[in-house]
């Protein structure tokens, strides 16, 4: 399953200098890790983020946004963004916000 290398390279430039950024190729797709954490990733052309179960229902009411079922059920927490929702730069910072401040929350691993 191929990934969108455009968008894998913009959430590498949108995540530098974040501590502990390591990238993996997992599923088909490539994750961004976050002191061992998933933060995010992208999965064909869609951005998965994962904002953890309290932010959930928010990021899921925003346009774009959907639950991701990559096992086919409903992964609470983590969400797919459509290409839509992160057109520009900005609108990419602003999906990786909640999942970065998700992520801090975690122990490092």
């Amino acid at each position: 399953m191929a990934f969108d290398e455009k968008l894998a390279d913009r959430v590498r430039r949108a995540l530098a200098g974040q501590r502990g950024l390591v990238e993996k190729k997992m599923f088909g797709g490539v994750a961004f890790m976050l002191r061992g954490n998933m933060c995010c990733g992208v999965l064909r052309d869609d951005l998965v983020v994962r904002v953890g179960p309290e932010a959930h229902a928010t990021e899921l009411k925003r346009p774009h946004s959907r639950v991701m079922d990559f096992t086919h059920k409903p992964m609470k927490g983590y969400l797919y963004v459509a290409p839509e929702g992160i057109a520009t730069a900005a609108s990419l910072r602003s999906r990786l916000r909640p999942a970065i401040r998700f992520v801090a929350t975690l122990p490092q691993k």
